[in-house]
C-alpha cells in the first residue's frame, strides 16, 4: 500500500505481470530417490527466479535511459483514483484555467496555465483534503462514495492534473466564434457555440484512437513534455530519493517560483522595458534604419534580449537541443537575413506594403475592407472584388505561406524516409497480439489495466460528427457538408506522421496553410468563416489528437489505468469549455478595438494577431480563392513550396545515408520549415534570450552536468512558468477586471516606445 504523502509502494515478492514465457511446470518424478527430487526442484525454482529476474532486467533495459532516470518502474495497482477529492479540485483547477489559457489565445505572448503550478498546489489541496475530511460513506441512490477513502494519492493526484490539461486550455472552436464576433459583428448563439467548441475538441480526441498504438505505447517515442511532469510529481512526493535531496529540490523550486512570480510584475506591468532590450536602439535611438533592425516590437530584433519569462517559457528546458537549434537558425534566416534583403532591396514587392504587418492590403497599400467582399448572404461579391482588386500581404507573410506548403508535404516524406521501419515494427506488433506488443517494462506493468474500448472513441466521434453536421445546417458558419466530411478524412490522416514528430521533438508542426489551400479549390467564394470551419477540423483537431495523447503519456508513465485517463480528460472539457465562452465574451466585449485594429495597444499584447492571421487566410483562400489569388504574379513563386516539401527530406536522407556520423537525420526539415512559417512581426524579441538559455539548460547541462540536469531543470522550468501565470492571473484581478488601472508614466512604461526606439519620426 501507499505511504502517507500516497508514493508509490514497492512490490516486495510479488512477480511482475508479464503475459508472455511463463515458468514452465514442474515435471513428475518417480517416487524413489526423494533427495535427488527435492534438489531437482530446489535448482528448478532457482532457475525459474533467475529467469524472471532477467526478463526483469530485459524489460528495464528496453526502457530508454533518461525515462528510467525521471519515471518509477514499480505500481500498485490498489491506489484510488476516481474519488470525492478529485472532482472537487479537478472542478477548481479546470475553472482557473480556462479563465487564464482563454485569456491569453487574445495576447501576443504569454505562457500557457502552467501544469506545473495544477500539480504542486493540488498535491497540498489534496493532502490537506485527506488530513481534514472525516471518512464519511455517502449514498445518493445513483452513487455511492467515500468523503475520505484514505491518503491522497499520486494516481488521484496525476487525473486531476491530465483533467485540468484537457479542459484549462483555450479550445479550437475559439476561431471560428471570435472571428464572426470581432470582424463581422456576428455572436453566435452561446449554446450553439458552446456545442461546437465541445464538438471539435472532441473530434480531436476520437482521432486519438488512431495514433495510440503508434505513438504512445512505443517506448523509444519518449514524448519530452510528458517527462517533464513526470519528474515534478516524483519530486513533490519524494519518490526515489533521500529526504534531504527532495528537499533541496522543493526549496529551489519555490525559490524560482516566487522569484519569478515578483519579477514579472516589472516586465508585464510597472517596467516594460525590460521586455526588451533593443541594445542598437540605445546608441541610436531616433534613427529609423536602427529602430527597424534593433526593434523587437515591429521590428527584426537583431541583438535584442529579453527579461520576460513570457517571451522565453519552459520550451528551452523541454525541446530537445537539436529542435531548439533547428528552430534558431530558422528564426535567423526569417528575421534576421530575409527581411533586411527584402527591406532594404524591395524585392519580391517587399516596398509596396508594411513588412512586419499581418494584415491584408490593396495595391496601393491602403487596408482591405474586406468585408465588402461578401453580401448579405455572405457569399462572395465578385463585382466588388473587381473595383477592389486583389488581396495583397506582405512579404513576410508570403514566405510564410510558402514554407507551409513545404511543410505539410515534407512531414510525410520525412516520416516515410525516416520512420517507416518503426511504424511498420508496430504493425507487426499489431498483427501478433490483440493489443500492443512492446515488452519494455512500463508497458508490462500497464498491461493488468484494461484499455479504453474502441467503441468508445467511435461513439464519441459519431455524436460530435452529428453535432457539427446539425450546426453546419442550422447556424451561419458557411461552409459546405461535404467540404467538413472530406476535412474530417484528411485530419484523421495526419495524425500519426504529425505525432511522431511531436512525440521525439516536443515541436507541434503546423498544417494550416495547406488546408486553407485545399478548401480553397474545393469551395471557393465562400464566407472566410467557412474556410476556418474547415481548418479546425482538418488541421486543429489532430493538434488537439496531440495533446490528449501527451497526456494519456503522462498516464502511461504514472502506471494510471487507461480508462480513468480517458474519462478524466472528457470531464476536464465537459467543465471548460462554457468557462471558455464566458472569457470569450468579456475579452471580446471589453477588448474590442484593440483587436480588430481601431486601436493600438501600447504594449503590443492585445494586438489581436491571433484572430487577425486566421482571418487573413479565410479571405484568402476561402472567399477570394486560390485560382483568383494566384492569377497575379507576386503569388507565382508559392508553389515551388511543395517541390522543396519533397526534396529536402530526400536530400536530407542522402546525406544520413552517406554520411551517416553526421547527424543529418536531426536536420529536421519539417521542423525548419514549420518555424519558418511562424510570424514573428510583433515580438522578434523572446528566440535570441531563448537559444541562450537553451545552450545552458539543453546541451551544456545535459551532456557536462547531467545530475544536476536531472535533479533540477523540469524542476526550475515548471517553478517559472508557474509564477507567470500566477503573475498574469494577479494582474487581471487586480488591474484588470473589476477596474482597469493603468499603471503611472514613467521613464519605464514610455508610451511612445517602451524599448526607446523611436525613429526619426518621434
Amino acid at each position: 500500500m501507499s505511504s502517507e504523502k500516497g508514493s508509490f509502494a514497492p512490490l516486495h515478492d510479488e512477480k511482475p505481470p508479464v503475459a508472455e514465457d511463463p515458468v514452465a511446470p514442474i515435471p513428475h518424478f518417480p517416487s524413489e530417490n526423494k533427495g535427488d527430487i527435492k534438489d531437482e526442484l530446489n535448482a528448478i525454482e532457482t532457475d525459474a527466479g533467475s529467469l524472471e529476474e532477467e526478463k526483469l532486467e530485459e524489460s528495464l533495459r528496453l526502457v530508454p535511459k533518461v525515462v528510467r532516470e525521471l519515471v518509477s518502474m514499480e505500481d500498485d495497482p490498489t491506489l484510488p483514483t476516481v474519488t470525492f477529492r478529485y472532482f472537487v479540485l479537478s472542478t477548481f483547477f479546470v475553472s482557473l484555467g480556462a479563465v487564464i489559457s482563454q485569456i491569453a489565445w487574445f495576447r501576443t505572448t504569454s505562457a500557457s496555465y502552467s501544469m506545473f503550478f495544477v500539480q504542486i498546489v493540488s498535491y497540498w489541496l489534496g493532502n490537506l483534503m485527506a488530513r481534514v475530511l472525516p471518512s464519511w460513506d455517502v449514498n445518493l441512490g445513483f452513487i455511492k462514495f467515500n468523503l475520505n477513502p484514505g491518503p491522497f494519492s499520486i494516481k488521484e493526484h496525476v487525473l486531476i492534473t491530465l483533467a485540468a490539461s484537457a479542459g484549462a486550455t483555450s479550445n479550437l472552436g475559439e476561431i471560428i466564434v471570435s472571428v464572426k464576433d470581432i470582424f463581422y459583428k456576428e455572436q453566435m448563439h452561446p449554446l450553439a457555440a458552446i456545442c461546437l467548441m465541445w464538438a471539435t475538441m472532441w473530434t480531436g480526441y476520437s482521432f486519438a484512437a488512431i495514433g495510440r498504438n503508434f505513438l504512445l505505447y512505443d517506448p523509444d517515442l519518449i514524448w519530452p513534455s510528458a517527462l517533464m511532469q513526470t519528474a515534478l510529481y516524483r519530486t513533490l512526493r519524494s519518490e526515489g530519493h533521500s529526504l534531504e535531496y527532495s528537499k533541496k529540490q522543493i526549496r529551489v523550486f519555490w525559490l524560482v517560483l516566487i522569484g519569478v512570480f515578483f519579477w514579472s510584475f516589472l516586465p508585464e506591468y510597472v517596467f516594460p522595458f525590460t521586455s526588451s532590450l533593443a541594445v542598437l536602439c540605445w546608441f541610436a535611438p531616433h534613427n529609423d534604419t536602427i529602430k527597424f533592425i534593433g526593434s523587437g516590437f515591429g521590428g527584426m530584433g537583431f541583438l535584442n534580449f529579453t527579461l520576460n519569462w513570457s517571451n522565453i517559457t519552459s520550451t528551452i528546458m523541454v525541446s530537445p537541443w537539436w529542435t531548439q537549434v533547428i528552430s534558431f537558425v530558422a528564426f535567423v534566416t526569417s528575421v534576421w537575413v530575409l527581411i533586411p534583403i527584402v527591406h532594404f532591396t524591395g524585392v519580391w514587392n517587399g516596398n509596396r506594403f508594411p513588412l512586419m504587418s499581418n494584415r491584408l492590403f490593396t495595391s496601393n497599400g491602403t487596408s482591405y475592407p474586406f468585408t465588402k467582399l461578401t453580401d448579405s448572404e455572405g457569399k462572395f461579391d465578385e463585382v466588388a472584388f473587381n473595383e477592389l482588386g486583389n488581396v495583397y500581404m506582405s512579404t513576410y507573410n508570403l514566405w510564410g505561406i510558402f514554407f507551409g506548403y513545404a511543410t505539410f508535404l515534407s512531414a510525410f516524406v520525412q516520416i516515410f524516409l525516416f520512420g517507416r521501419k518503426k511504424i511498420w515494427a508496430t504493425v507487426q506488433h499489431l498483427r501478433q497480439r490483440r493489443s500492443h506488443g512492446f515488452k519494455d517494462r512500463l508497458n508490462v506493468l500497464m498491461s493488468a489495466y484494461d484499455e479504453v474500448p474502441l467503441w468508445w472513441y467511435i461513439l464519441l466521434f459519431t455524436c460530435c460528427f452529428t453535432t457539427m453536421l446539425v450546426l453546419i445546417f442550422t447556424q451561419d458558419l458557411y461552409l459546405p457538408w461535404w467540404t467538413y466530411v472530406i476535412g474530417v478524412i484528411l485530419g484523421a490522416m495526419t495524425v500519426v506522421p504529425m505525432g511522431f514528430i511531436y512525440a521525439v521533438s516536443a515541436y507541434q508542426v503546423s498544417t494550416g496553410t495547406w488546408n486553407e489551400l485545399i478548401y480553397g479549390y474545393m469551395a471557393p467564394g465562400t464566407h472566410p468563416v467557412g474556410s476556418l470551419v474547415y481548418r479546425v477540423v482538418a488541421g486543429q483537431c489532430w493538434y488537439r489528437a496531440q495533446s490528449i495523447l501527451l497526456d494519456q503519456k503522462i498516464g502511461h508513465y504514472m502506471k494510471v489505468s487507461p480508462k480513468a485517463t480517458f474519462l478524466s480528460q472528457l470531464w476536464g472539457n465537459l467543465l471548460g469549455v462554457p468557462i471558455n465562452y464566458a472569457v470569450i465574451r468579456w475579452v471580446i466585449d471589453t477588448k474590442r478595438s484593440y483587436l480588430d485594429g481601431t486601436e493600438k495597444d501600447p504594449l503590443g499584447q492585445w494586438s489581436g494577431q491571433a484572430p487577425q492571421s486566421y482571418l487573413n487566410q479565410g479571405i484568402q483562400y476561402g472567399l477570394v480563392g486560390p485560382t483568383r489569388l494566384f492569377r497575379d504574379e507576386i503569388y507565382g513563386p508559392l508553389r515551388w513550396g511543395f517541390l522543396l516539401g519533397i526534396a529536402a527530406p530526400v536530400l536530407m536522407y542522402l546525406l544520413h545515408k552517406k554520411f551517416p556520423r553526421a547527424k543529418f537525420h536531426l536536420w529536421h526539415s519539417t521542423i525548419f520549415f514549420s518555424c519558418m512559417e511562424n510570424f514573428y512581426g510583433y515580438i522578434s524579441t523572446g528566440p535570441l534570450s531563448s537559444f541562450i538559455g537553451g545552450f545552458f539548460c539543453m546541451y551544456y547541462f545535459f551532456r557536462y552536468k547531467h545530475a544536476t540536469w536531472v535533479k533540477y531543470n523540469y524542476l526550475v522550468g515548471a517553478a517559472a512558468d508557474t509564477g507567470l501565470s500566477l503573475t498574469i492571473l494577479a494582474i487581471f484581478i487586480c488591474f484588470g477586471s473589476a477596474k482597469i488601472i493603468k499603471m503611472p508614466y514613467w521613464w519605464g512604461n514610455d508610451s511612445d516606445s517602451v524599448e526607446k526606439c523611436y525613429g526619426s519620426g518621434n
